[in-house]
Protein backbone atom coordinates (compact mmCIF):
# COMPACT_ATOMS: atom_id res chain seq x y z
CA UNK A 1 0.00 0.00 0.00
CA UNK A 2 2.70 2.96 1.23
CA UNK A 3 4.53 1.87 -2.34
CA UNK A 4 1.48 2.77 -4.13
CA UNK A 5 1.06 5.33 -1.93
CA UNK A 6 5.03 6.97 -2.66
CA UNK A 7 4.85 6.57 -6.77
CA UNK A 8 1.43 8.82 -6.73
CA UNK A 9 3.85 11.64 -4.95
CA UNK A 10 6.02 14.08 -7.07
CA UNK A 11 9.29 15.38 -5.71
CA UNK A 12 11.34 18.13 -7.06
CA UNK A 13 14.06 18.51 -8.93
CA UNK A 14 16.23 18.06 -5.31
CA UNK A 15 14.50 14.69 -4.77
CA UNK A 16 12.53 16.28 -2.05
CA UNK A 17 8.93 16.80 -0.91
CA UNK A 18 8.15 19.70 1.59
CA UNK A 19 6.23 18.24 5.13
CA UNK A 20 4.16 20.25 7.14
CA UNK A 21 4.66 19.15 10.82
CA UNK A 22 1.44 19.76 12.68
CA UNK A 23 0.28 19.05 16.42
CA UNK A 24 -2.41 15.79 15.87
CA UNK A 25 -4.10 17.52 19.08
CA UNK A 26 -3.63 21.04 19.14
CA UNK A 27 -3.63 21.59 15.01
CA UNK A 28 -1.03 23.99 15.38
CA UNK A 29 1.80 24.14 12.68
CA UNK A 30 4.79 23.14 14.39
CA UNK A 31 7.17 23.19 11.32
CA UNK A 32 8.08 22.94 7.43
CA UNK A 33 10.67 20.66 6.65
CA UNK A 34 11.65 18.21 3.74
CA UNK A 35 11.81 14.98 2.90
CA UNK A 36 13.37 12.99 0.27
CA UNK A 37 12.52 9.02 -0.43
CA UNK A 38 14.61 7.73 2.29
CA UNK A 39 13.13 10.15 4.67
CA UNK A 40 9.57 9.27 3.90
CA UNK A 41 10.64 5.49 4.30
CA UNK A 42 12.44 6.20 7.24
CA UNK A 43 9.09 7.64 8.64
CA UNK A 44 6.46 4.96 7.18
CA UNK A 45 8.63 2.02 8.75
CA UNK A 46 9.58 4.16 12.56
CA UNK A 47 6.09 6.15 13.18
CA UNK A 48 8.77 9.05 14.10
CA UNK A 49 9.37 12.33 11.96
CA UNK A 50 12.53 12.05 9.36
CA UNK A 51 13.70 14.54 7.41
CA UNK A 52 16.70 15.87 5.23
CA UNK A 53 18.40 18.77 5.91
CA UNK A 54 18.85 20.93 2.60
CA UNK A 55 21.72 22.58 4.93
CA UNK A 56 23.97 19.86 5.62
CA UNK A 57 22.90 17.53 2.71
CA UNK A 58 22.07 14.60 5.11
CA UNK A 59 19.08 12.62 6.33
CA UNK A 60 18.34 13.73 10.17
CA UNK A 61 16.30 12.16 12.88
CA UNK A 62 14.08 14.73 14.59
CA UNK A 63 14.43 14.49 18.40
CA UNK A 64 17.42 12.14 18.36
CA UNK A 65 19.77 14.44 19.78
CA UNK A 66 17.40 16.62 21.93
CA UNK A 67 14.65 13.71 22.82
CA UNK A 68 12.33 16.04 21.25
CA UNK A 69 10.65 12.87 18.83
CA UNK A 70 7.53 13.33 16.93
CA UNK A 71 5.51 10.17 17.14
CA UNK A 72 3.34 10.50 13.70
CA UNK A 73 -0.39 9.99 13.93
CA UNK A 74 -1.23 10.49 10.67
CA UNK A 75 0.39 11.53 7.04
CA UNK A 76 -1.72 13.01 4.10
CA UNK A 77 -1.00 14.21 0.58
CA UNK A 78 -2.23 16.88 -1.62
CA UNK A 79 -4.00 17.11 -4.41
CA UNK A 80 -1.54 17.94 -6.47
CA UNK A 81 0.40 15.40 -4.92
CA UNK A 82 3.59 17.39 -4.18
CA UNK A 83 3.49 18.17 -1.07
CA UNK A 84 2.47 16.10 2.94
CA UNK A 85 0.88 17.39 5.79
CA UNK A 86 2.39 14.95 8.78
CA UNK A 87 0.23 14.95 12.01
CA UNK A 88 2.55 14.22 14.97
CA UNK A 89 2.36 13.92 19.04
CA UNK A 90 5.34 16.23 19.78
CA UNK A 91 7.67 14.82 22.50
CA UNK A 92 9.13 18.19 23.18
CA UNK A 93 9.63 22.11 21.37
CA UNK A 94 9.37 21.47 17.09
CA UNK A 95 11.93 24.60 17.07
CA UNK A 96 15.92 24.25 18.18
CA UNK A 97 15.36 27.77 19.75
CA UNK A 98 13.17 25.80 22.26
CA UNK A 99 10.07 27.30 21.09
CA UNK A 100 6.72 24.57 20.95
CA UNK A 101 6.31 25.49 17.04
CA UNK A 102 9.37 27.23 14.30
CA UNK A 103 6.64 29.74 13.54
CA UNK A 104 6.19 32.24 16.48
CA UNK A 105 7.22 35.07 14.96
CA UNK A 106 4.24 37.24 13.70
CA UNK A 107 4.08 39.13 10.31
CA UNK A 108 0.66 40.26 10.86
CA UNK A 109 -2.43 39.70 12.96
CA UNK A 110 -5.46 40.73 13.52
CA UNK A 111 -6.99 42.51 16.62
CA UNK A 112 -10.34 40.44 17.14
CA UNK A 113 -10.08 37.26 15.89
CA UNK A 114 -13.55 35.68 14.18
CA UNK A 115 -13.23 32.96 16.39
CA UNK A 116 -11.22 30.50 18.64
CA UNK A 117 -11.06 26.80 18.30
CA UNK A 118 -11.65 24.85 21.48
CA UNK A 119 -7.95 23.08 20.81
CA UNK A 120 -6.20 26.51 20.67
CA UNK A 121 -8.48 27.89 23.95
CA UNK A 122 -7.18 24.83 25.74
CA UNK A 123 -3.83 25.22 24.32
CA UNK A 124 -3.81 28.60 25.24
CA UNK A 125 -5.03 27.75 29.21
CA UNK A 126 -2.32 25.10 29.31
CA UNK A 127 0.43 27.83 28.87
CA UNK A 128 -1.32 30.12 30.99
CA UNK A 129 -0.78 27.45 33.94
CA UNK A 130 2.41 26.81 33.09
CA UNK A 131 3.40 30.15 32.39
CA UNK A 132 2.13 32.36 35.57
CA UNK A 133 1.38 36.05 34.63
CA UNK A 134 0.76 38.75 37.10
CA UNK A 135 -3.32 40.31 36.70
CA UNK A 136 -3.99 37.48 34.55
CA UNK A 137 -7.67 35.74 35.11
CA UNK A 138 -6.48 32.05 34.17
CA UNK A 139 -3.24 32.15 36.49
CA UNK A 140 -5.60 33.14 39.08
CA UNK A 141 -8.24 29.98 38.67
CA UNK A 142 -5.18 27.79 38.80
CA UNK A 143 -3.84 29.78 42.10
CA UNK A 144 -6.98 29.51 43.97
CA UNK A 145 -7.72 25.58 42.99
CA UNK A 146 -10.46 23.26 42.28
CA UNK A 147 -13.06 25.00 44.89
CA UNK A 148 -12.93 28.32 42.84
CA UNK A 149 -12.81 26.84 39.77
CA UNK A 150 -16.32 24.55 41.18
CA UNK A 151 -17.71 27.53 42.43
CA UNK A 152 -17.75 29.51 38.79
CA UNK A 153 -18.93 26.87 37.21
CA UNK A 154 -21.74 26.48 39.40
CA UNK A 155 -22.17 30.44 39.17
CA UNK A 156 -22.02 30.06 35.09
CA UNK A 157 -24.65 26.98 35.11
CA UNK A 158 -27.03 29.20 36.50
CA UNK A 159 -26.36 31.88 34.71
CA UNK A 160 -26.68 29.60 31.74
CA UNK A 161 -30.22 28.24 32.96
CA UNK A 162 -31.71 31.75 33.27
CA UNK A 163 -30.81 32.68 29.99
CA UNK A 164 -32.56 30.27 28.45
CA UNK A 165 -35.26 30.89 30.41
CA UNK A 166 -35.25 34.32 29.44
CA UNK A 167 -35.33 33.42 26.03
CA UNK A 168 -32.32 35.50 25.50
CA UNK A 169 -30.43 34.13 22.40
CA UNK A 170 -26.95 36.69 22.99
CA UNK A 171 -27.88 36.47 26.66
CA UNK A 172 -27.14 32.33 26.45
CA UNK A 173 -24.35 32.82 23.99
CA UNK A 174 -22.27 35.07 26.64
CA UNK A 175 -23.04 32.56 29.76
CA UNK A 176 -22.15 29.56 27.65
CA UNK A 177 -18.72 30.65 26.36
CA UNK A 178 -18.03 31.12 29.97
CA UNK A 179 -19.55 27.79 31.00
CA UNK A 180 -17.32 26.79 28.50
CA UNK A 181 -13.92 28.47 28.72
CA UNK A 182 -14.85 27.96 32.81
CA UNK A 183 -15.05 23.98 31.82
CA UNK A 184 -11.78 23.91 29.72
CA UNK A 185 -9.90 25.35 32.98
CA UNK A 186 -11.28 22.49 35.39
CA UNK A 187 -10.15 19.64 32.35
CA UNK A 188 -6.63 21.34 32.35
CA UNK A 189 -6.54 20.82 36.03
CA UNK A 190 -7.77 17.65 36.47
CA UNK A 191 -5.75 16.75 33.08
CA UNK A 192 -8.86 16.05 30.84
CA UNK A 193 -8.33 16.27 27.08
CA UNK A 194 -10.82 17.71 24.19
CA UNK A 195 -10.02 14.68 22.84
CA UNK A 196 -10.73 12.33 26.24
CA UNK A 197 -14.46 14.17 25.98
CA UNK A 198 -14.40 13.27 22.00
CA UNK A 199 -13.28 9.73 22.42
CA UNK A 200 -15.50 8.89 25.09
CA UNK A 201 -18.70 10.76 22.84
CA UNK A 202 -17.67 8.61 19.96
CA UNK A 203 -17.82 5.08 22.09
CA UNK A 204 -21.87 6.72 23.49
CA UNK A 205 -22.86 6.96 19.53
CA UNK A 206 -20.63 3.42 18.52
CA UNK A 207 -22.81 1.61 21.02
CA UNK A 208 -26.04 3.64 20.32
CA UNK A 209 -25.98 2.75 16.52
CA UNK A 210 -24.24 -0.43 17.55
CA UNK A 211 -22.06 -0.11 15.38
CA UNK A 212 -18.56 -2.73 15.92
CA UNK A 213 -15.39 -2.50 14.84
CA UNK A 214 -14.33 -5.38 11.93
Amino acid sequence: MYDELRKQLTFDQQDLIPAIIQDAHTKEVLTLAYMNKEALNKTLETGETWFFSRKRQQLWHKGEASGNRQMVKEIHYDCDEDALLVKVRPLGPACHTGNKSCFYHTLKDTDAPEHVELNELAAIIKQGRSEAKEGSYTTYLFQEGIDKMLKKIGEETSEVIIGAKNNDHDEMVWEIADLTYHTLVLMELMDVSITDIKQELAKRHTKKTGAVDE
